[in-house]
């Protein structure tokens, strides 16, 4: 919602908003870990860490480009429902990961909740050329399968480094891979005190805080639970718009939500088992 506020009363683009947030986070992030950052655990993971905050500007800026082209709700739909499809389906083939109908059952189930979720939510995109829509969706699919692959490797680095630590060694990369995108798209800072405002919220809450709590669950969560879990972000979008700007959620929103719920509890309960056997 503060995107999109950003976005339609003040001109600023999802690129500039993406590389604000990321440097504000990176810097609340530092000023709260980084005397905790080791060297000597950092240097063996410096190629793992660049990756990872590689993908995830990627991530994000594949994900608002794939709205430029064809609005909101099909990019969202494919940038969240693929990656727990693709982890799942590489954790099943290394043999970290038991098809069992537990499993397929919680997957499909998120998945079809997050689609009845999305599908509805918001103004329905305006007309697109074919071109336009196929770079969405290319843009949206690269999207899912940077986002799947930061998932695999985030835990790994939590581990090693802890999770403050780790948030912010990827933080200040992905900051710096966004800034990248200046030499395409000049990047601004806002001139006046409520979009500034507004960019520090989302660089302090939704950079720093919510990717600490990425991390975090990242270090005790195989990424099968946590590409799973992440698919609360639509569900969670939503309530917010009925609570905070009046919009009702249809019938088959609530079905979605529901769903959405019950796969992730279905998934909670099958890892505590798990978990409670060895």
């Amino acid at each position: 919602m503060v995107v999109s506020l950003l976005v339609e009363r003040h001109g600023f683009t999802p690129e500039n908003i993406s590389f604000w947030r990321f440097v504000v986070g990176a810097v609340v992030l530092l000023a709260a870990f980084g005397r905790r950052i080791s060297w000597d655990r950092l240097q063996p993971l410096i190629g793992t860490v660049i990756m990872a905050g590689v993908a995830m500007a990627g991530y994000v800026l594949l994900w608002f480009l794939g709205i430029e082209q064809m609005g909101a709700a099909v990019p969202t739909l494919i940038a969240l429902c693929l990656p727990p499809v693709i982890v799942t389906a590489i954790a099943v083939v290394r043999g970290e990961e038991r098809a069992d109908p537990q499993l397929l059952v919680a997957l499909i189930g998120a998945i079809l909740g997050t689609v009845f979720i999305v599908a509805q939510h918001g103004p329905k995109p305006a007309s697109a050329a074919t071109n336009g829509v196929l770079l969405g969706v290319v843009f949206s699919v690269g999207s899912a399968l940077l986002y799947a692959g930061f998932s695999m490797i985030s835990g790994r680095i939590s581990i090693a480094l802890g999770a403050g630590p780790a948030t912010a060694s990827i933080t200040v990369v992905a900051a710096a891979a966004m800034g990248l995108f200046g030499l395409y798209r000049p990047l601004s800072w806002p001139s006046e005190v409520p979009p500034q405002a507004w960019f520090l919220y989302l660089g302090v809450v939704t950079a720093a805080l919510a990717l600490l709590a990425f991390s975090w669950g990242a270090a005790r969560l195989k990424p099968t639970a946590l590409t799973v879990a992440t698919l609360l972000e639509p569900l969670t979008a939503v309530v917010l718009s009925t609570v905070l700007l009046g919009q009702h959620l249809s019938a088959i929103q609530w079905l979605g939500g529901t769903l959405l719920l019950l796969s992730i509890w279905v998934l909670a309960k099958r890892t505590a088992a798990k978990t409670t056997s060895h």
